[in-house]
């Protein structure tokens, strides 16, 4: 299973120079994408060597190659509408538990015919001579394979409820007749125009196919003709099997097994009293004047009596494979031959005419037929690694696979092939959906791969664009209901602390804090809302007012969720509110921001590192000209503010308290921003002098 090695064209190193390449102290080494399941292909220096640039050392000669090829042209359609059909087995086997066991024989049969159908959908629309953007990616005939091939698998595994047991000779030879179709109407056509058919070559050939296929319409037709042969000796045998071959009993019209066994040993009576009458023309009226008549005719009644021997020379003669000679076996042999008893008679048949090695759909088949499941999936994951992982889905449930893990790998043969076909729709980054509803029906193993899948999408996210914006979120909430389908809540949560961290970055802070908020994780939300008030020191207040002004709806969904931290969500407030404040001194609504700069700070809404801040910005307000903005009690709370900054700041805590105003100050230290602050002492002692002679004016 997968690909055992990849051809780089032009190659890193010439075939028989790899030696050389060791020698030099280089090898090839490769790095697997986190992105896909793409490879970094390119020359090394081996590890421990201590030799010096060479020859080899090429600093473009990077390949990127694939271990498979990606889904394109008809493909991505076939993947993702059986990607349904997929999906709603899984939900069925899930179901099932609570159901009798016929009801999921009848859930898997349906939903495998759902297969059946759609695959032969695909088959009708690539075999269209239509003109296309670009190449199909598989043929029409590897649809017809593909489409042959599930249709044999439900015949012989998915039989109708109740039917299990019953005769497969017929459903047998209506596989054959539909996929594989013998003899041609072209030749059918050619001979019913001429007026003596016998005498064409190609006569006696077609009628015995058609009596080996089933076709009564056409054998009789043709049988009818020869009543105009100039054998009388023929005519009257012929007048015997026209109603045997009209008369064949057939499994469908009865009701009861027992009455069709009976009516087939009463017809198989008749049919031997024709041979005794084929044995009664003299050797000299064998002939016409083409062909041996008898030999054919004998031919014909051989396949009528059942007779082994004589349907594999026939098949052979006719250019017919194994399947014709099992299909008819159970027609004409052993009418009564059940699915458990076909690998007898294959391995019979395989002895004088096996299948076909160079032949990968004969390969699949003929295992199916053998019933040897091991087989059938080795054989189909070559041929279409989309088959082996359905047909091994579906087998396990009706037990043709073990379930049990293995114990060197830890996956039963199922998930190792569901597995495999996940991993291949990783080549195309997009099927990441798909993809991973393969992945979480694959137990342990399965689900930590989905988990990466599902953690690394977030990975190609392009949030500095911000035309993307949507199709960005549209992935995410895609992610996130993948999640909650699947009971991955962890990975949600980390998926979403990836987008978090991946909008900061671009400094998209109010969608990163709504995503950190969703993922409940209380330290990266801090970390923005410091982000964002890093604004303000970095690129002013104006900056920041912009920026914080887009994170307060997120002030809603924080308060809502109440396994918030509280620390975190005042920081959050505090950001808001602050950046209000800046928004409503550049729209000169000085007294509301002055009333909420107090609030700030006597609610200590306001972290400590902030309280200087806030004090310089409180100057303005401070010494507007046209009124008082501050209530003498408001001035008394950014004085005793002012009082504890300066105090703690001398005891040795000044980093708790100035590192904001210091950084914001571009230069200088502690020393320079006390120095700042005493500019606000200043401001207050004025302004409380302002207070009082107000106050004197008022009472005079």
């Amino acid at each position: 299973m997968g690909v055992q090695h990849i051809d780089l064209v032009p190659p890193l190193v010439e075939a028989g120079n790899f030696n050389v390449l060791v020698q030099s102290g280089h090898t090839v080494s490769a790095s697997l994408s986190p992105y896909n399941n793409s490879l970094a292909v390119h020359i090394a220096p081996l590890e421990g060597s201590s030799s010096g640039p060479s020859d080899f050392e090429q600093e473009e000669a990077i390949y990127f190659a694939s271990h498979d090829a990606i889904p394109s042209s008809e493909r991505p359609l076939f993947i993702a509408d059986t990607n349904l059909i997929f999906g709603t087995f899984q939900k069925m086997l899930k179901d099932s538990k609570k159901e009798p066991p016929s009801w999921l024989a009848e859930t898997i049969r349906k939903l495998s015919i759902d297969y059946v159908n759609f695959v032969k959908e695909i088959w009708i629309h690539a075999s269209q001579p239509l003109s296309r953007p670009e190449p199909l990616q598989f043929s029409a005939e590897h649809y017809r394979s593909l489409y042959s091939t599930f249709s044999l698998f439900v015949v012989l595994f998915a039989p109708e409820p109740g039917y299990e047991d019953a005769p497969v000779g017929e459903e047998l030879m209506e596989w054959l007749n539909i996929h594989f179709i013998e003899p041609s109407t072209e030749e059918g056509d050619q001979l019913s125009s001429l007026d003596s058919p016998w005498e064409d070559g190609n006569f006696w050939p077609y009628l015995t196919r058609s009596i080996l296929r089933g076709f009564s319409k056409a054998s009789l037709f043709f049988l009818n003709t020869l009543l105009q042969h100039p054998s009388e000796d023929l005519q009257d045998l012929v007048k015997m099997l026209i109603p045997l071959v009209e008369t064949h009993p057939r499994l469908r019209e009865f009701t009861a097994e027992r009455d069709f066994a009976y009516a087939s040993r009463k017809w198989k009576d008749k049919v031997k009293a024709l041979r005794v009458e084929m044995d009664r023309v003299p050797e000299e009226s064998r002939f016409d004047d083409f062909y041996n008549w008898w030999d054919s005719l004998s031919d014909l009644v051989g396949i009528l009596e059942g007779r082994g021997e004589v349907i594999q020379r026939v098949c052979e003669e006719l250019g017919a494979d194994w399947k014709e000679v099992c299909a008819a076996w159970g027609i004409f042999v052993d009418a009564r031959l059940r699915r458990q008893d076909l690998p007898d008679v294959v391995a019979d048949v395989f002895e004088t005419m096996p299948p076909d090695p160079t032949n990968l759909e004969d390969m699949i088949q003929s295992s199916l037929f053998s019933g040897n499941a091991d087989q059938v999936l080795k054989h189909a994951s070559e041929f279409d690694i989309w088959l082996s992982a359905h047909l091994a889905d579906i087998m396990e449930p009706l037990g043709l696979l073990d379930a049990e893990a293995d114990p060197e790998s830890g996956l039963s043969k199922r998930n190792e092939y569901v597995l495999s076909y996940a991993d291949h729709l990783r080549s195309e980054p997009s099927f990441w959906p798909v993809a991973v509803a393969y992945y979480y029906t694959c137990g342990k193993i399965g689900e930590a791969q989905g988990d990466e899948v599902l953690l690394r999408t977030p990975l190609q996210l392009d949030t500095s664009n911000s035309i993307e914006a949507p199709a960005v979120a549209e992935i995410i909430k895609q992610i996130s209901e993948v999640c909650l389908v699947y009971g991955r809540e962890s990975v949600r949560r980390a998926v979403c602390k990836i987008a978090s961290v991946t909008y900061a970055r671009s400094r998209n802070y109010g969608i990163a804090i709504s995503y950190s908020i969703s993922a409940e994780d209380w330290p990266g939300l801090g970390r923005i809302i410091d982000a964002v008030l890093q604004e303000y020191v970095h690129h002013g207040p104006v900056v920041f007012a912009s920026h914080a002004s887009k994170i307060a709806p997120s002030l809603d969904q924080i308060h809502s969720n109440t396994r918030t931290e509280t620390i975190f969500a005042h920081r959050l407030v505090f950001a808001v509110r602050y950046s209000q404040i800046h928004k409503m001194r550049l729209e000169q609504d000085y007294s509301t921001a002055a009333s909420d700069l107090i609030t700030l700070l006597r609610d200590e809404i306001a972290p400590r590192s902030w309280w200087p801040v806030l004090l310089c910005d409180s100057l303005e307000f401070l010494q507007y000209g046209p009124k008082l903005l501050f209530s003498s009690t408001d001035v008394v709370q950014l004085l005793q503010k002012l009082e504890e900054i300066v105090m703690r700041s001398s005891q040795g805590a000044g980093e708790d308290y100035l590192s904001i105003l210091v950084q914001a100050g571009k230069g200088g230290g502690e020393k320079e921003a006390l120095e700042k602050l005493k500019t606000v002492r200043l401001a207050i002692a004025r302004y409380l002098a302002r207070c009082t002679v107000g106050a004197e004016r008022h009472f005079v």
